[in-house]
Formats: structure tokens, C-alpha cells, sequence
């Protein structure tokens, strides 16, 4: 059974005829982390607010884990939802430990489960439980930001809604934070809506791309499926679908391996670089290319699983893409 179900859902701001978004429809797995990808305007911030009733729709239905929204209070569902905002939300006047107690204490825990709470996220986002007596203003941007994070997991929510939550901060900031979400996912298994309107950021985080343009969903699929067969020519210039290095960057050393002859129990030695079973293939081809073209072993543990070349990229590619379900 779906998590998030979405019947026809349509927002009409007042004075407004055409809909922010229009009769959306679509289902989410529990567990599933799924980014909205669109142009500014296209709806996919409204469509978020809809999910906690910061707006409420016009018309249509959404169901989290079978109960439609609106048969509950909005602060009551609220209270169950993570929201991570770009600028943070963070209460200035507020300590670092007293902005993440904020959930648990409106939900009444007792102190000594809320101090607990606090210092196993300060570890989750990785910083010092030294930093529960600060104030926001105190942390950078990207340490303010990790903030937030815990603040929305710490009543321990099984939705979390992310707008834009990195959009603000530098680039090598983004990529240490949006790791290190991933690093969480894992942990944890939330189910995720993630707003964007990076490209990279998006075909890097997500499970499922749900791709909108004025008000509606032009495609709901794989970040792999969607590069390889795009619906529309809208969603492959946004997505620049014939780049093949994007496709590579979704696919690891681990695919490769499989068009590869030579797998079998090695013993990794010399100082040749290696490759990981887990780097993304376009990282992969680049070192290999650093290398002179030449076959690059695998090698996790110490133990050689095989080697691959240009030629088994191309082939895991290749494979990759055929398999995608029609």
C-alpha cells in the first residue's frame, strides 16, 4: 500500500484562473525519497505546502499512511511532519538545543528523554554536543543548516518535507550536506519530498524524480529512466538527457563489473589506482582517462573483484538502459 496518495489534488490561489497546481495525482512508497524538479513557478513548493496544510487545496485528496489529511487538526499533522526550509526557520533568540526540543516539548516528552533526543542528533548531523548552548547566529551556514535537519527528525517523523533546504549555501557546502542526508537515508529510511531546481542535486539524491511544469507532473519516474527516455522535450532539455555523463553518474563500478569477464578472488597489490564497487561510473571513466585509458582494477577489502575499462562502462550503460521496464 502506497504512503502518500494524492487524488487529483489542485490549489487555486484567490483572484487567480489558472491553477498553482492542477489535478495532480500520484502515489509514494514508504521509505522513498523522492525530489520535485521543476522550473520556478511550476507548483512543486505549493504542492509541498499542501502536504501539511500550510496551504490547504482547493479540491482533490491526499492520504498519508491511509488517513486524508484533513480529518485531522493541522497543527496535530503538522507535529508529525519534518519541514526543513532553505533559510533554516531557526528561532533566533532561541539556543541550538532549545530550537531542536521544540517538536517534543509541544508533544509534552519528559526532560530527560528530550536531552537524550538532543545530544543522538547532534551526533546523527555530526556536530559537537559543545554546540547545544549556542546560539544560530553562533554556526555557518551549512553548520546552521544540519540544525534544522535534526530540529525536523527529532520527534521522529516518518515524512519529511525539504524545500530548497541546501539553495542558499556555497557549493562544496551542498555536496557535504546533501552526503551526508544520504548518509541519514540510509540510517534511517524516511520517506522524503525534497524540492529543487538543481538537476544534479536531484538525479544525485533521489529514488524517484517528480518532474512539473505549470501546475502538473510531466513525469514520475527512476533518475535513470527519465535521462534515458525522457517524456517530453521540456524534460529533456531540463534534465540535458543526452548528457551521457549524467547517466554514468547514476550508475556505479559495481554495474560494470557485471559486463566484466575477468571477476574472481584477487589479491589487489602495486600502487596502480583502484576503483571502489560503489563510485558512480562517471568518476570512475574520468580516472580512468587520468590514467591513460588503461583498465582500472576493483578492489574492496584488499580483495580484486576485476577490472574495467571504457568498454565495460559502455556495455554496463548500454545494459542498464535496455533493462528499464517499459
Amino acid at each position: 500500500m502506497a504512503f502518500i496518495i494524492a487524488d487529483r489534488l489542485t490549489k487555486t490561489f484567490p483572484g487567480e484562473t489558472r491553477p498553482a497546481v492542477d489535478q495532480v495525482s500520484f502515489e509514494i512508497k514508504q521509505g522513498e525519497f523522492v525530489v520535485l524538479l521543476g522550473p520556478s513557478g511550476c507548483g512543486k513548493t505549493t504542492l509541498l505546502k499542501m502536504i501539511n496544510r500550510l496551504y490547504e487545496p482547493t479540491s482533490g485528496r491526499l492520504l498519508i499512511d491511509g488517513v486524508d489529511v484533513r480529518s485531522m487538526p493541522a497543527t496535530a499533522l503538522r507535529r508529525r511532519i519534518g519541514y526543513v526550509i532553505q533559510q533554516t526557520g531557526l528561532f533566533p533568540h532561541l539556543r541550538i538545543e532549545q530550537n531542536i526540543a521544540v517538536v517534543p516539548q509541544l508533544l509534552r516528552w519528559d526532560r530527560a528523554r528530550i536531552e537524550a533526543r538532543i545530544d543522538e542528533l547532534l551526533d546523527l548531523v555530526e556536530l559537537p554536543r559543545s554546540y547545544r548552548r549556542r546560539y544560530p547566529r553562533q554556526l555557518s551556514g551549512g553548520e546552521q543548516q544540519r540544525v534544522g535537519l535534526a530540529r525536523a527528525l527529532a520527534a521522529d517523523p516518518s515524512l519529511m518535507l525539504m524545500d530548497e533546504p541546501f539553495g542558499a549555501l556555497d557549493a562544496i557546502t551542498r555536496a557535504r550536506l546533501q552526503e551526508e542526508l544520504l548518509r541519514i537515508q540510509q540510517r534511517l529510511h524516511k520517506t522524503i519530498l525534497f524540492v529543487t531546481h538543481d538537476v544534479d542535486e536531484a538525479l544525485r539524491l533521489a529514488d524517484r524524480l517528480l518532474i512539473m511544469r505549470a501546475g502538473r507532473i510531466v513525469q514520475f519516474d527512476t533518475p535513470l529512466a527519465v535521462l534515458a527516455e525522457p517524456a517530453d522535450d521540456f524534460v529533456r532539455d531540463l534534465l540535458g538527457a543526452d548528457d551521457v555523463l549524467r547517466r554514468l553518474s547514476l550508475l556505479t563500478v559495481a554495474d560494470a563489473l557485471a559486463s566484466d569477464g575477468m571477476n574472481g578472488d584477487h589479491t589487489a597489490h602495486g600502487s596502480q589506482e583502484t576503483l571502489n564497487p560503489g563510485d558512480n561510473l562517471r568518476e570512475a571513466l574520468i580516472r580512468m582517462l587520468r590514467s591513460g585509458g588503461q583498465p582500472l582494477p576493483v578492489v574492496d577489502n584488499g580483495r580484486q573483484l576485476g577490472r574495467i575499462s571504457p568498454d565495460t562502462i559502455a556495455a554496463a550503460l548500454t545494459r542498464k538502459t535496455h533493462a528499464l521496464p517499459d
